[in-house]
């Protein structure tokens, strides 16, 4: 199916989005309007340990205006550049919100995020061979705490509600189909 684009405005714009209001038509020739929501790239971090003690992961707690709550997720963000390098972006984001530097960045996926309005590439980035450094908090991420948990712990906290956020499950979900993937391979 497909849809023509019979005119485009903007409604509304500033430097982290672009928010347009397309008129468009249907395969039956019957108009509607359309609200997309731009957004230049993005990328999710799965920050990964493995110790003889177990598997760790390393999250972020922020507060989300939008919803006015407080959740866990993993690291992730853009950088107001459509032609941002997704590795560079990925280790920026990293280190912006957790202070950690990985030696190994593997891009095990990218998805879209919420499509059905908004138009935003996330790439999805394992982080591993981890080391500690210094936070860059932006003033958007004030507040924003880093904790360290086991694997078991996060799916934990995806099953009791403190895990929300819809690209962390998905980011999860691929790097689990990855994991199989990679490891039937080998």
């Amino acid at each position: 199916m497909s849809i023509k684009t019979i005119s485009t405005r903007t409604v509304y714009q500033n430097k982290w989005s672009h928010m347009r209001e397309d008129v468009i038509e249907r395969v039956g020739g019957e108009r509607g309007i359309y609200g997309v929501l731009d957004k230049d790239p993005a990328c999710i971090v799965i920050p990964l340990e493995h110790t003889p003690d177990g598997d760790f992961l390393t999250l972020v707690h922020q507060f989300r205006y939008t919803v006015q709550g407080s959740f866990y997720e993993f690291p992730q963000g853009g950088w107001e550049m459509a032609d941002a390098d997704p590795e560079e972006l990925a280790r920026g984001e990293l280190r912006e919100e957790t202070g950690l530097h990985a030696a190994r960045m593997t891009e095990i996926g990218r998805n879209w995020i919420a499509y059905g309005a908004m138009r935003q590439k996330h790439h999805v980035w394992l982080a591993e061979d981890l080391s500690q450094g210094e936070t860059e908090l932006e003033p958007e991420e004030e507040g924003l705490t880093v904790h360290r948990v086991r694997v078991e712990e996060f799916e934990a906290m995806i099953r009791d509600g403190r895990v929300m956020d819809n690209c962390t499950l998905a980011a999860w979900g691929t790097y689990m189909v990855w994991l199989r993937a990679t490891t039937r391979s080998v």
